[in-house]
Formats: C-alpha cells, structure tokens, sequence
C-alpha cells in the first residue's frame, strides 16, 4: 500500500511545465523500458488515418505474474499497471519517434487476473491511467474499461490495450 501511496505522489507531483511527454516523465523519476517484441504472429501497432491501435501491452520485460485477489494486492497490482504504461509509452516511442506526437489517448481497455471475487480492477488500472496523465496532462484521461480475466498468458496480472489519436 505505501509503495503505491508514493508511486502516486510521484506521478502527480511531476511538472506540468515540463515541455515534452518523455521530460514530464523524468521529472516523475519514469523511464521507458525498451518494449517487448510481440510473442506471436501480431503487430504491436497499427494506424489508420490519425489513429493509432496498440495491442495488448504488459510490462517490458515481463516480470511479475500473480492474481489479484490471491497472490497479489490492490498496490502491487497498481505498481505493475503503471508498468504496462511505461511499455506502452516505450512502444508508442519506437513507433512515432517521439511520444509528442499524441494527441490525446482515445481509448483504454485493462484486463486484470483476478480472482471472481476481487472486485477493485478499476483501482488496479489507475496505476495506468496515472502514468497516462503524468505523460500528456489531461489528453492522457480516456474512457476506459478494468475488466477482470480468469487468467492472462504466463500469468501476468495486467494486460492493457488502447488507442490513441496522433497529431
């Protein structure tokens, strides 16, 4: 609970004024990781017009495994959230060169292992829509969907895809 207590104090005390998303991020004390090479015949994006579709995204490299309600917390499951995030971002980088090329995050789906009676996926997936807005600022907030799952592959506890709008 304190490490995700601390994780948020980090996210919200970052400077608005920082000029770019990967600057905000810094100053946040967040790095992106290098992202995963998709495990299987998929792409990790695709465009079309002035939309970008991300897969489903864990965290770079896949660490944590664990479900919500059994071998893992609210916080722990959160922490591994913001992770998928910085992934994502990492991802999105690789792609468009720079993360300044959003404009805003359009869509987000989270799947949480969870347990049928965990019922906190919504607070799990703030540890995610947290680093969002830490990167873009309000553009960062999406409609949004925390979804529990029986299982994941290999385990992990969260697996997130979006879409985003670039400029």
């Amino acid at each position: 609970m304190r490490a995700a207590l601390i994780l948020t104090a980090l996210l919200l005390a970052a400077p608005a004024l920082a000029a770019t998303p990967e600057q905000r991020l810094a100053a946040a004390g967040l790095a992106l990781p290098p992202p995963n090479a998709p495990i299987g015949l998929y792409v990790p994006t695709a465009r079309v017009g002035k939309l970008l579709f991300l897969a489903g995204h864990t965290e770079c490299p896949i660490k944590a495994s664990g479900k919500l309600g059994a071998s893992m917390d609210v916080a722990a499951g959160k922490a591994n959230a913001a992770s998928v995030a910085l992934c994502m971002l990492a991802s999105l980088k690789a792609q468009l060169g720079e993360l300044s090329r959003v404009k805003r995050v359009v869509r987000v789906m989270g799947l949480v292992n969870s347990t049928p009676e965990f019922t906190d996926h919504p607070a799990v997936m703030n540890g995610f829509s947290e680093v969002m807005v830490t990167a873009f600022g309000d553009a960062g907030k999406a409609p949004r969907t925390a979804a529990g799952a029986a299982s994941l592959p290999r385990g992990i506890p969260v697996e997130v895809e979006a879409i985003v709008e670039l400029k």
